[in-house]
This record gives C-alpha cells, sequence and structure tokens, in this order.
C-alpha cells in the first residue's frame, strides 16, 4: 500500500485559499488572525490530517522543549516516586521526558547519555549506576552549555549540581537505633561502596558503632547488589554466623523484607532474635509481618527539587553552576520489626 504523503501547511493555505503565512500564524493562535480564520484553519487541518513538525521546529529555535532524565534502574518505589515528582514540575513548565534506565551498566549509562545529547535534550537529570566512575561521558553537555543535575547516587567530588539525603546521617541513625534496642552484633547488608549513597551509609554505621563503643568487624558487612536473591542470601548467611547477630540493616527495603521471611522461615524470631531495619519507606515495608522500620527517603521531594532547579535555569532564572549540593530531610521511620522488648 502506497503511504500518504504528509499534510503541510501549504496544503492547508491552498483549500482556504490564503497564504501560506497566515496558515502558520493561525496555526499558532496569534490574535492577528481572526478567531473565525483560525476555526477555518484548524479544521482544515484536521480534515487533512495536518501535523505539527516539532523537530524542524525545535532546530530553528535550538531548542526541543525535552528534558533526559536517566535512572539506574525503572523496578523500583524509590524511583517511582522520583519520576512522579519529576513529571509534575516538567509537565507544568511544558517540558516533554525521555527517561532511560542503565540496569546498573556504566557501558548503558554512557550510551544513553550520547543519546540523549543526539536528541537535542534542552537538559539532562540522572542518577548513576554500581559501577560508573568519572563523568566524562556527561562532558559533551557541559561542552555546549546544556544544564545536568544528578539527583541521589551523584560524584560527590564533581561541582556539578546534585541533589541528595544525608545519608551518613541516615545510616547513623539507623545503626543507632539498633544499638538502643540492645544489639551489638548488627549486621550491614549494602551495595557497592563504589556508590556515594552506600559509601556515607556505611560511614554513618561504623560511626555510631565507633561512638557506642562497639568494636567494628568486617565480617558484619555483606556488600551485595540489593536484590530479591540478595536478601535470601544475606538470611543465610546471617544463620551461619557465630554467635548470631541480633541485629540487621539493609539499606533497601524490598530486601529487607526478603530477609526477613526468609530468616523467619527458619524460625527466626522478629524482632525477638534479631532486629530489622531497612530503608527507603517502601511499600513493602507497611505489607511485611513485622512492619518494617526504615529510613524515610522522600524520592517524589527529590524528583521535584531537582526539576525545578533544572527548569529555572532553563528559563533564565537561576544558575545551577552557583548549585553544588542541595541536601532533602530524610528520617528513621520506627515499626515493629526493630522493637525488641525491654529486659
Amino acid at each position: 500500500m502506497e503511504l500518504k504523503r504528509e499534510a503541510t501547511i501549504y496544503d492547508i493555505a491552498q483549500k482556504l485559499d490564503i497564504s501560506s503565512s497566515t496558515v502558520s500564524r493561525g496555526l499558532q493562535d496569534n490574535p492577528t488572525i481572526s478567531f473565525k480564520t483560525r476555526e477555518r484553519i484548524r479544521e482544515a487541518a484536521r480534515e487533512l490530517g495536518y501535523r505539527h513538525n516539532n523537530f524542524a521546529s525545535s532546530l530553528r529555535k535550538q531548542k526541543t522543549n525535552t528534558i533526559g532524565v536517566m535512572v539506574h534502574e525503572l523496578n523500583s518505589t524509590f524511583i517511582t516516586s522520583v519520576l512522579s515528582g519529576i513529571e509534575k514540575v516538567t509537565s507544568e513548565a511544558g517540558y516533554d521526558l525521555i527517561i532511560a534506565h542503565s540496569s546498573e551498566s556504566f557501558e548503558k549509562e554512557a550510551a544513553n547519555a550520547l543519546n540523549f545529547f543526539h536528541k537535542r535534550v534542552d537538559g539532562v537529570i540522572a542518577s548513576l549506576s554500581f559501577d560508573t566512575e568519572g563523568l566524562e561521558h556527561f562532558r559533551p553537555f557541559e561542552e555546549k552549555g546544556i544544564p545536568v543535575i544528578f539527583f541521589d547516587r551523584v560524584e560527590e567530588e564533581s561541582n556539578n549540581a546534585k541533589v541528595i539525603i544525608d545519608n551518613f546521617r541516615s545510616g547513623y541513625l539507623a545503626t543507632q537505633h539498633l544499638i538502643e534496642q540492645r544489639c551489638r552484633r548488627i549486621v550491614l547488608v549494602t551495595a557497592s561502596l563504589k556508590r556515594n549513597v552506600y559509601a556515607q551509609r556505611y560511614k554513618g554505621y561504623k560511626a555510631a558503632l565507633t561512638e557506642h563503643g562497639i568494636p567494628f568487624d568486617d565480617k558484619y558487612v555483606l556488600i551485595k547488589d540489593l536484590s530479591e536473591q540478595c536478601g535470601v542470601e544475606a538470611a543465610l548467611q546471617i544463620l551461619k554466623m557465630k554467635p548470631r547477630p541480633d541485629g540487621v540493616f539493609l539499606t533497601n527495603d524490598f530486601s529487607a523484607a526478603v530477609c526477613m521471611q526468609t530468616l523467619k522461615e527458619h524460625g527466626i524470631r522478629i524482632p525477638e532474635d534479631i532486629a530489622v531495619v531497612g530503608f527507603n519507606n517502601d511499600t513493602i515495608g507497611k505489607i511485611i509481618d513485622p512492619q518494617l522500620t526504615t529510613i524515610d527517603y522522600p524520592g517524589r521531594d527529590m524528583g521535584e527539587i531537582a526539576a525545578q532547579n533544572l527548569v529555572n535555569h532553563l528559563r533564565g532564572i537561576s544558575d545551577i553552576s552557583h548549585i553544588s549540593t542541595i541536601v532533602v530531610r530524610s528520617e528513621l521511620v520506627i515499626r515493629r520489626s526493630s522493637l525488641r522488648a525491654p529486659l
């Protein structure tokens, strides 16, 4: 079947016997064109199946009204809430989103960055993968003056604008809470310490132990990928430890829930035998029995703040090159999984 060619403003002009410039202004709802003529133009456009050529228009204006959002995964309540915050701000500001995920791969992240660059996005909001080292793949944006703002997983030493929580404080609070519940052998289950979020939570964990006179033992630090399988593996490793740990801090709620379930299947009472604290305040924490103590990680707020700062830069209201680090609030949410009965 022969494809029908795209209708143009010249086809509309010919149909209505008016100039193409009148059609162009009418389609832009220019008030210099009478309301009746604008209605005739819109009706003719519908009849002919006319579509506005956004690409050509973008090339003329040197902007696409699109923002690239790069995340490390999509199967996450936290990331979903961040995207919700970003979308709220950008849609109100008239920007479209292109969303890409790295699947925790630096190579895919670099390819996504190049794809965003060639799609001429006006700006980028990004969270880095587990194994990303350096920001060279974002250099083309810097050279073209295209703003990039990072959130959650960032390069701490970079001068780029970034939106994070105080991961050190959060790790400290989670560990201190377990110590206050009479835990002395506390396991930390976390991910690659190359990433700022996990490195800072690890430092907070160590600091809380030290300040409460509990010796640090690296056998209690399990570096994993925070997947479903990670929760099972962590539980099985904990069961083999002698003496058995009496507290676990997992830096991901889903892994924490799976770990709790596996421990319970092996006769461990939560929190009487082992107290558990998670991280992110995902919905699963309210469903698991007992409900999970966690760190509330306000993803929607983080998304809104990152997006608003980027949009303000694009509108000339502010300059993100003058922004270093924005710290979003986080807090400990205490539930039954960590509350051991008093002596």
